[in-house]
This record gives C-alpha cells, sequence and structure tokens, in this order.
C-alpha cells in the first residue's frame, strides 16, 4: 500500500472550454433553423432528433446559449406574424364587419355564427399547431432550457413562445386603421355565441371550449402566474359585463311578462345552465362569479317584487298550497340572502293576516244572535228545529277558534318541512308569527282550555281515542305561543276542577298524562299546582275507603243510611271562582238546609275527619256535588221505578216532595225558604227538573222556561223515560265561555295574583342586589316573570310603590337614574 500525505485527485481533461469561438455557430443554427422550420410546416419525421438535441447542446455547452435562445425566438416571431397571423386576419377582418354596430348592413344570427365559427376554427388549429411544434422544439432545446435558462433565469423557450403567440397572433389588430385586435373579436364571437346558447340556438360548444382552453393557457407576464391568465384579464371581465346586462334585461322582461313560479323556474334553470355552460364550455374559474352575475341580476334584484307579486306571489302561494314552488323560491332566496329577509317578511305577514281572520270570525260567531228555526206547522218539529242557545254557539266558538288555529299550524309545519327545509330561521319566523295574532286574542287562554276541556270528557262523539290524543298533542304546541301562563293557569283549573268533581273526564291517567305533556312543553312551575289537585283527589279516595270502614266497625244500624264519597280539597290549590261562582272571595256564602238524613252522614264524616285532622276546617261545596236517587212514579207505565243521577242541590229539592201528599205543591219561593239554596242556583236546578224535556221529574205551572217565585212546582207522577239510570244535568251548569263581567271578574282576580308574584319577584331581587336603580330592577322583574306571564310596566311601578310605603324598600337620594335600597 502506498502511503503519503495526501490522496491525488485525477481531474478529467477539459477540452473546448477555451472560447466559443471554437464552435461554428453559423452552421450549426442553419441546420437548426431548417429542423424547426420542416417542425413548423409538419415534415418532422424526416428529421434525426439526436441529430437536433446535439447541435443545441453543443452550442449551449460552448456559452452561446443566449444566442441560440434568441435566434429562436426571432424564428418563432417571425413564423407567427408571416405564416399564421395573415390567415387568422383572413377570417378575422369578416367577423369584425359582422359585428360592427356602426355598420348599415345588418348580419343575421346564422351569418355571424358561421363567421364565428370559421375563426373559432383557426385559431384552434392555430393554437394546437403551435402547441405541437413548440412541443417538439422544447425537446430538440431540452438542455437549454435545463441549463441556460434556469442559470440566466429565462423563461423556457415554450413559455416563451406561447408570449410570442399571444403578441403576434391575439393581440395584433385586425385592420391597419383599427386597434380592434383579434382577441376582442375572439371575446365577441364566444360572447355572441354563448348569448344564443342562452337563447336556445344550437352552437359547436366543442370549439368553443378549445378556444377557452387557449385563452387559459396564455398568460400577461411569462412568470405565468395563475391570476394574471388570458382568460381571466381579456375575457372573463368581458363575458361578466355582457352577462350582467343579459340578465339584467331578461330579469325586467320576466317580471312582466311571468307569474312568481315561472320566474323561480326560469331563474333555477339559468343558475344551473350557467353552471353546466362553465363545466362543459367555458371555464370552471369563472363558476362562482357567474353564478353570482345570475344571483344578483336576476334573482336578488327582483326577489322583493317576485315575492309580492299579485295573484302569483308567496302570499297566493301560501294560500294554494303551492309546496314545490315554495320550496323554489325559498332556495333562490337562501342563494342571494342567507337570512332570507323578504321571503320571512311575507311569510310572517300572511300567517298574522290569516290569524287575524280566525280570530275576527271567532269574534264575530260569539257575538252573532242564534239562528231561529224555519216556521213549521208542527210543534214537534220546531221544538227539534229550536235555535242553538248562545251559550253553545259561544262554546263552539272557543272552539272552533282552536281548530282554526291549529289548521294554520299544521299547514305551516308543513311548508317548513316540505318547502323551507326545516330552516331555523323560518321556524323562528313562525313562531313569532302565531304568538303575535294568537295572543292578539282576548280569549287566548279561556278559549285554549275550553278546547282542552271538550276533549277530555267523556262522551266525546266522532273521534278515536287516538284521535283525541293527536288532537291534544297539537293543543299542547299552543302553550308556548301563550305568553299570559297564569291567565291559562287559571282557566284551566277552573274547567279541571268540574270535570274531576263531575266525574266527567276520560279517565285520570289522560288527566295526568296531559299534565305531562304540559310539564315538557312549558316547565314544572306552570302544573305544580295542578298536579296537587290531583294529590287532593287521590287523598280523597282513600280517605272515603277510611270512612265506610269506620262507619261498618261502628256497626250503623240504619238500613237507609246514605252512602257518601266526599272530596276533601285544598283551598288554596283549587278555584274557589269554580266552586262558588256567584261570590267573591273573601264573601260568606250562604249554607243551604240540608235533609235531616244526609245532615246525619255529612255531621259524621265532620267528626271522623276533624278527629283525624284537628285545626282544620270543612266548608262543604254543595254546589260541586252529585247524587243518585230511587224514584218511585206512581202512574209510570212497566216498571215503576228509575234511578236518578242529580246534583245535589236537585237531591235537596226532590227530597222536599217526599213528605208531601200526592197533589200538593210547593212554590219556588217556599223551596228557596227550606233549603236556603243561593236563588241563582235554585232557578238553574229548577230549569233541569222541570222545563228540559227528558227529563220533567218536576212539572211547572205555569209552564215557561223563566222560573219565578210564584211558580208552582209538582212531582211529575207520569214521568217516564225508556232508560232505568236517568242523568239530569243542571241547565248550564258545564264550562261555557264567559260573559263580559265574569271575565271581567277573572281578569281583576289574575290582577290580583300577579301583583303579589311582582311584588315577591321585587323583594327577591332587591335582598339579593341591595341597591339597584329603577330601570334595572323593572327589566329583571320582567325578565323573572316572562315565563308565566308578560308583566305591565305600570303595574310593576305601582308594587315599587307599594313596596316603598310598607317600608320593605327606600329611594336613594340624590341619584340620577332613580334607585331603591333594600329594607331587612
Amino acid at each position: 500500500m502506498l502511503a503519503g500525505r495526501g490522496r491525488n485527485k485525477i481531474r478529467p481533461p477539459r477540452r473546448g472550454l477555451g472560447t466559443g469561438d471554437a464552435v461554428d455557430f453559423d452552421s450549426m443554427w442553419q441546420v437548426l433553423e431548417a429542423s424547426l422550420r420542416e417542425i413548423h410546416t409538419k415534415n418532422a419525421s424526416k428529421l434525426s432528433f439526436e441529430e437536433q438535441y446535439r447541435n443545441a447542446y453543443k452550442l449551449v455547452l460552448k456559452k452561446r446559449g443566449e444566442t441560440l435562445y434568441e435566434r429562436v425566438k426571432d424564428f418563432e416571431e417571425r413564423w407567427l406574424t408571416n405564416e399564421v397571423r395573415p390567415r387568422i386576419i383572413a377570417v378575422a377582418a369578416p367577423v369584425l364587419s359582422l359585428f360592427d354596430t356602426t355598420s348599415s348592413t345588418i348580419a343575421t344570427v346564422n351569418e355571424k355564427r358561421l363567421a364565428g365559427e370559421r375563426l373559432l376554427r383557426a385559431l384552434k388549429q392555430a393554437w394546437e399547431d403551435h402547441n405541437l411544434c413548440m412541443s417538439m422544439t422544447t425537446d430538440v432545446l431540452m438542455y437549454m432550457d435545463r441549463v441556460y435558462c434556469k442559470d440566466f433565469r429565462k423563461p423556457s423557450i415554450f413559455t416563451a413562445s406561447m408570449g410570442q403567440f399571444r403578441d403576434c397572433v391575439l393581440r395584433t389588430p385586425v385592420h391597419a386603421d383599427n386597434q380592434v385586435s383579434v382577441s376582442q373579436v375572439l371575446n365577441a364571437v364566444i360572447l355572441d355565441q354563448v348569448r344564443m346558447d342562452r337563447e336556445g340556438d344550437m352552437i359547436d360548444k366543442s370549439l368553443l371550449k378549445s378556444c377557452v382552453y387557449m385563452l387559459e393557457g396564455l398568460y400577461e407576464t411569462e412568470e405565468e402566474e395563475e391570476h394574471l391568465k388570458l382568460y381571466l384579464t381579456s375575457f372573463e371581465p368581458e363575458f361578466l359585463r355582457a352577462s350582467e346586462e343579459f340578465y339584467r334585461n331578461e330579469g325586467s322582461t320576466l317580471l312582466l311578462d311571468a307569474d312568481a313560479g315561472t320566474f323561480c323556474r326560469h331563474a333555477k334553470k339559468r343558475v344551473s345552465e350557467e353552471e353546466d355552460r362553465c363545466r362543459s364550455t367555458l371555464s370552471p374559474l369563472t363558476l362562482r362569479k357567474i353564478k353570482t352575475v345570475v344571483e344578483t341580476e336576476l334573482i336578488k334584484n327582483h326577489l322583493r317584487e317576485v315575492i309580492a307579486l299579485e295573484g302569483s306571489g308567496v302570499k297566493y302561494m301560501l294560500d294554494n298550497d303551492r309546496t314545490s314552488d315554495l320550496a323554489m323560491i325559498f332556495d333562490l332566496s337562501a342563494r342571494v340572502d342567507p337570512q332570507k329577509t323578504e321571503l320571512k317578511k311575507a311569510v310572517q305577514s300572511r300567517i298574522v293576516e290569516q290569524g287575524t281572520d280566525v280570530n275576527n270570525a271567532t269574534v264575530a260567531a260569539t257575538q252573532a244572535p242564534a239562528k231561529p228555526s224555519a216556521p213549521t206547522g208542527d210543534k214537534a218539529d220546531s221544538e227539534d228545529k229550536a235555535p242553538e242557545k248562545p251559550i253553545n254557539l259561544q262554546t263552539n266558538a272557543a272552539i272552533g277558534w282552536v281548530d282554526g288555529v291549529l289548521r294554520l299550524k299544521d299547514k305551516y309545519d308543513n311548508f317548513l318541512t316540505e318547502a323551507f327545509q326545516s330552516d331555523q330561521g323560518l321556524q323562528t319566523a313562525l313562531t313569532r308569527s302565531f304568538t303575535d295574532f294568537i295572543n292578539a286574542f282576548e280569549r287566548l287562554s279561556e278559549f285554549v282550555s275550553l278546547f282542552f276541556d271538550e276533549n277530555m270528557k267523556k262522551g266525546i262523539k266522532g273521534k278515536t281515542e287516538n284521535e283525541v290524543d293527536a288532537l291534544l298533542d297539537k293543543g299542547i304546541t299552543l302553550l308556548r305561543y301563550i305568553q299570559d301562563k297564569d291567565m291559562f293557569e287559571r282557566y284551566y283549573k277552573k274547567h279541571l276542577s268540574r270535570r274531576l268533581l263531575m266525574k266527567r273526564s276520560i279517565s285520570m291517567d289522560a288527566e295526568r298524562q296531559m299534565i305531562s305533556k304540559m310539564k315538557m312543553e312549558v316547565g314544572n312551575t306552570f302544573t305544580q299546582r295542578i298536579e296537587a289537585m290531583f294529590r287532593d283527589m287521590a287523598v280523597s279516595v282513600d280517605l272515603t275507603s277510611q270512612y265506610k270502614r269506620h262507619v261498618a266497625q261502628l256497626g250503623d244500624p240504619d238500613p237507609q243510611r246514605a252512602d257518601i264519597e266526599v272530596n276533601v280539597l285544598t283551598s288554596t290549590m283549587w278555584p274557589l271562582e269554580a266552586m262558588a261562582p256567584s261570590y267573591n272571595e273573601g264573601e260568606d256564602r250562604p249554607r243551604c238546609n240540608f235533609p235531616p238524613q244526609i245532615e246525619r252522614v255529612k255531621q259524621g264524616f265532620e267528626k271522623f275527619y276533624l278527629d283525624k285532622h284537628s285545626g282544620r276546617k270543612l266548608t262543604w261545596q254543595a254546589n260541586m256535588g252529585t247524587a243518585d236517587l230511587r224514584a218511585y212514579f206512581h202512574e209510570m207505565k212497566g216498571k215503576k221505578t228509575r234511578e236518578l243521577n242529580v246534583s245535589t242541590y236537585a237531591m235537596i229539592i226532590l227530597l222536599l216532595f217526599n213528605d208531601l201528599p200526592p197533589g200538593q205543591f210547593l212554590s219556588c219561593e217556599e223551596i228557596q225558604a227550606q233549603t236556603n239554596i243561593p236563588i241563582n242556583e235554585l232557578t238553574r236546578n229548577l230549569q233541569s227538573l222541570a222545563v228540559a224535556s227528558k227529563t220533567q221529574v218536576l212539572t211547572k205551572k205555569p209552564m215557561s222556561k223563566d222560573v219565578k217565585l210564584s211558580d208552582k212546582f209538582y212531582f211529575n207522577e207520569q214521568f217516564y223515560s225508556q232508560f232505568q239510570r236517568v242523568k239530569i244535568g243542571v241547565v248550564t251548569s258545564g264550562n261555557r265561555v264567559e260573559d263580559p263581567i265574569e271575565r271581567s271578574e277573572t281578569e281583576k282576580k289574575n290582577n290580583d295574583t300577579r301583583a303579589g308574584s311582582i311584588e315577591a319577584a321585587i323583594v327577591r331581587i332587591m335582598k339579593q342586589r341591595k341597591e339597584l336603580n329603577h330601570q334595572k330592577l323593572i327589566a329583571e322583574v320582567i325578565q323573572q316573570l316572562t315565563a308565566r306571564f308578560k308583566p305591565d310596566i305600570n303595574m310593576v311601578k305601582k308594587r315599587i310603590e307599594s313596596l316603598i310605603e310598607r317600608e320593605y324598600l327606600e329611594r336613594i337620594d340624590d341619584t340620577e337614574p332613580a334607585a331603591y335600597r333594600y329594607l331587612a
């Protein structure tokens, strides 16, 4: 092994690197130039690629790359100028004259199309030839591109030649005395072809696509930046401007001639056409921009007018269930306005209009007089065709109002899912609209409660259990629209109390399910007191069982002892106005006189109950009770006994006739004196017993609907009913629409309750905050109470003043704005 101080490095000999003059450039260039000419004249098959590549390689290697680069560029420029340009100008000049708007000769559409296609074909052929030739040239000059162009940061010869095609062919004037370039004529032809396509004429889309591809392959500079494509800088702006004008004019014309549905279908079709055109004919680069143009000029600028079109706009679509048209107008609105502002306004406005119509129709129905029956000679027929009672008319109007609102809601719920894609914004708009018109109806709470009451009663005609359940589910959704839920609660408790105490409910399970649904919809706070009513009923069932066992243990020897079932109700949880509607809270109610046999049972239960619950007080509500009596009618055909189901007051009245000799009577005044039943309750019960045609257990003289104190009542020995059990209802004792006086009393009681709720909220807030200014206090009170009712600001102010007078609060002196301090 040889050892040394370092390794010897053997270098290859360097030959020909002295000067570039050693190479015969001119002779080599002549060979290359001839080869380039053969390539451009499509005779390249005779050439030797290896030989041409070697010549170019040697020139670059001998530092003649720059000269070679420039010579090739000069060759391409001469070729484009002398060979290509004349052919293009020859077909572009006639096109320019046809498209000249100042010319006196008007060209036909077909002439323009044919001339334009000739230019497109010529440019397509020239561009494809140039690309092919330059691809082959690039292969020959590959070493120059890789070494010289890279070292000196020159564009490749292919890129440079593309710029030459742009400048020598496209940007050359068509006429020497006219500055209109081939590129401008090309743009005009493409735009004309697009216009014809939009108008339904046939065009050569592949030819158009080839020329667009050419524009996409050319750039403003040799750096070839994406945003400087000739397509984007030269053609696209003109295309977008022409499209704006086209769709602006089309939109105005269409608005005058077409209906809203046709306009929407056409606009949607146009957007789809432009999308297809960009994908198949023009460039995807323009897709977003042309969609914006169409959406702006054809949709956005006319959307308000389309929506408001009389006889075909959104109002017409909503009224005539044009779901598909609504879906289209929703789609168009979503394209130009994510908030769908105009559509929401139109839908909201129509909902409020239709809802107001429902409100007004209901008001008119409740105020309309009963329709008289047609006069006939048959007395029985005239009785059967008697006018419907005003009370029934009003109750039916109340149920009809809820049905009308629910039908309207079903209609718009269907629109929301089928046409509006369950859009959250439109759902909010629908909720707001329903809230507005529903709460504009003064009797909202009462009517919704009556709706529930009618559907929760036994014996609903014409509806299955499933149909009733579905209807109640819809009714539950109305609760979310009610702002004054405290008023609804008051009515619901009133109606519920009658269903429970009069045993008119479908079932206790159904009632509890209804409360559960309410709780899910509006929260636990709303249903607490209603649930307490059910607890009272459950406790009463258990209490009655205990009392019966207690009586059995005592061994009562009286076989005629009346059986009793008692409902013990917590006075603070049950509506007192429903218990005794003739009297105000706090008034002493006259106590009726029970028959001795009933009084003995009543006192027995009182002793039993008070022994178990010392300190409590029982107040008997005879107006809310019922009784089963066995009656004997001497002159009745067949079996002479019937079981009568009557009110407690009716029981007391009938038992008076037990000790009365046959043929004797009692006057209304005498009955009232012996029973001490309130006169209005007495009147209603006597009407049920003596006036109602199918339940005349008593006879009245003189016979009339009205009951006077002097009227005489006899026991009707000739009473007959085909039924063994006869139910005698009290006239107008069911739940019904309140008259103005009753409604005024209900509102007064509710306002009194609200006053207490407002004061409690004020105290809670001030106890926590200690000091608070006036505006913030009112705002917090409203926020806390909105879930139950919408507090009136004046009422809030009055409650603040009341609390100041009672020294719960005090004003803070010298503060602006006014503020309050809590006094512990």
